[in-house]
């Protein structure tokens, strides 16, 4: 009796011919140009701040201001040094923030910058951004009222509010390194301002929580990262949808918004390893077939949202700035408050094409734990 066996998919049958041009075309910016990973120096030192958890996330004290440290002497010196505490904490929080569009821009630019992206990573372009925007291309404005009229319709948040946990713009072929939300406006209850929490997590604890030899074959994976659902937003919106400009970088061009990137990813500014897939925009594992990459996906999702330890969940309140790095976390909104209004502004850094160096460590090997 003859036996039929299920074939995975080839890569080629998953990628869209657009996805598969992109990657030829950047093959030369895979890594940062960083010969090593970067080391933390004591410029930040004399500044108070507070780890928020043990595994994630930091804030400073009230009175730091970001924008004197633009000014300061040592800029470069104290804003590469963020950047490294941000990669390495995840995400780092101010209060009370007097930090102008241009400054957060500045300081989206340099972070990057500092810390080794290639010359061609700019500031991203969003695909709905409309093309008069008021504050320009380079800034989101983050709003529950847009939030309401798209993201609403997509997801059914009575019942899995956790279903947006994600990481920005990983469906483009060079995705974020960093990224500063400003929140300005918030929701109120009872008289408070309350509702509309961020949370965090820590993609290299999600890697350190993999059994060793499932970390090793995960490591030799890639998945396929897609909005395509953008174009129905843009169109609601009554907007264009951004396609025919270079959105921060040669790569992120076109309409296709697909992009392939290791299951695996190495952070070229801490050296650590951090899984890089999110349930917002990872759709599906290459290579194997559909019921394998469900199951493989479904597993390394509820290991980010449903470990509440290895999360941080910060409190809004008016002008605060959260910095977080891209490449090793995810994060997702509190939707917990009606028909008030909540707008902030982000900047979005882009930074190196996604890539898995095999001799770099996980976050716990790294610091001996």
């Amino acid at each position: 009796m003859s036996q039929t066996t299920t074939q995975a998919p080839a890569r080629n049958q998953l990628v869209s011919p657009e996805t598969e041009q992109v990657e030829q075309k950047l093959a030369s910016l895979r890594l940062t140009g960083a010969a090593a990973p970067l080391q933390l120096g004591k410029s930040l030192d004399h500044f108070q701040k507070t780890d928020s958890t043990p595994l994630i996330g930091t804030e400073f004290a009230r009175g730091v201001q970001i924008a004197e440290l633009l000014k300061a002497p040592n800029v470069d010196e104290l804003i590469r040094d963020l950047a490294i505490l941000v990669s390495q904490r995840g995400v780092v929080f101010f209060r009370d923030q007097e930090l102008t569009i241009d400054e957060q821009k500045s300081l989206g630019t340099k972070l990057g910058e500092l810390s080794g992206k290639p010359a061609s990573s700019k500031l991203h372009i969003h695909p709905v951004t409309a093309e008069a925007s008021e504050l320009g291309d380079e800034i989101s404005v983050i709003t529950s009222e847009r939030n309401r009229e798209y993201v609403a319709s997509r997801v059914d948040r009575s019942t899995l509010s956790a279903l947006n946990w994600h990481a920005d713009i990983t469906f483009e072929p060079i995705p974020s390194d960093y990224a500063i939300l400003k929140i300005h406006t918030l929701p109120s209850f009872s008289g408070q301002v309350t509702g509309g929490d961020t949370l965090w997590a820590s993609g290299y604890e999600v890697y350190d929580r993999l059994s060793p030899s499932f970390a090793k074959y995960l490591e030799t994976l890639e998945a396929v990262h897609e909005a395509r659902f953008f174009h129905k937003v843009a169109k609601g919106l009554g907007n264009k949808l951004r396609s025919d400009i270079e959105r921060g970088s040669p790569g992120n061009i076109g309409g296709h918004l697909e992009a392939v990137h290791p299951v695996i990813r190495t952070n070229p500014v801490t050296g650590w390893k951090s899984v890089f897939v999110n349930p917002n925009f990872t759709k599906r594992i290459v290579g194997v077939t559909k019921d394998e990459s469900d199951t493989i996906l479904k597993h390394l999702f509820n290991l980010i949202q449903l470990n509440h330890d290895l999360q941080v969940r910060f409190k809004w309140e008016k002008n605060s700035i959260a910095i977080w790095d891209n490449r090793s976390n995810y994060h997702t909104a509190t939707f917990d408050y009606g028909k008030e209004k909540r707008v902030g502004d982000r900047v979005v850094s882009l930074g190196e094409k996604p890539y898995f160096d095999p001799t770099s460590k996980s976050r716990r090997q790294a610091l001996g734990l």
